[in-house]
């Protein structure tokens, strides 16, 4: 798992009653739990329950973005994260038609569909994992999302594609256990065997010191 990129304050990008309770209770599940299966479990009915609801996020942060980080126009906002580098909370948003490059999260985590439709395909690595330029992948399943559906992330489902098949642009928040748009993960090419270096980086927050 990567290091969590600290920055010593919490911060409230989306600063309302109803985001700060999520954040609240997900912060009192994750210190009465160890295990990240049990910390998901936990989360699961509060996530569904922001997920429902659609007044606490501003029009602002569902919006594609150029110079986003994985390109297409696809957006990475950042809603929350913790001084500690150990939670963030984010919006991304992919145009219709787009589709995220195959990457990883290094981090458990809960992704959902807050508008739109997308298809995810989840890849397994077949290789031992020892080599920093080299994968060999193999699709493990595809499914298709509806808003409202969420998954989870964990180290045997933490590689992944999304795209969007809806006529309008997609939003789904990913609650992940790191400050994961500041950290180096890996982006893969599966036609080639190949992983690339990848950091997505924040469309409204730098990563501070993040290496």
């Amino acid at each position: 798992m990567a290091t969590p990129v600290a920055t010593g304050q919490d911060e409230y990008v989306v600063d309302n009653p109803r985001l700060r309770a999520f954040i609240e209770e997900v912060s009192c599940i994750r210190h009465q739990h160890d295990s990240p299966v049990d910390i998901i479990a936990a989360i699961r009915p509060h996530f569904a329950e922001l997920l429902a609801d659609e007044t606490w996020l501003p029009e602002k942060y569902q919006v594609p973005v150029e110079e986003g980080g994985m390109g297409s126009g696809i957006g990475n906002w950042l809603l929350y994260r913790a001084g500690d580098g150990s939670l963030a909370l984010s919006a991304l948003v992919v145009p219709p038609g787009a589709q995220t490059p195959v990457h990883d999260h290094l981090a458990w985590g809960l992704v959902g569909l807050y508008r739109g439709t997308q298809d995810e395909d989840v890849f397994t690595r077949d290789d031992d994992g020892s080599s920093e330029k080299e994968a060999v992948l193999s699709l493990l399943e595809s499914r298709s999302l509806q808003t409202g559906d969420f998954y989870e992330l964990l180290p045997e489902t933490d590689i992944h594609r999304v795209r969007t098949t809806s006529d309008i642009t997609s939003v789904s928040l990913h609650l992940l256990g790191i400050d994961n748009g500041c950290i180096w993960r890996h982006r893969f090419v599966p036609e080639e065997g190949k992983v690339l270096p990848f950091k997505s980086g924040y469309v409204n927050a730098p990563c501070e010191d993040a290496g």
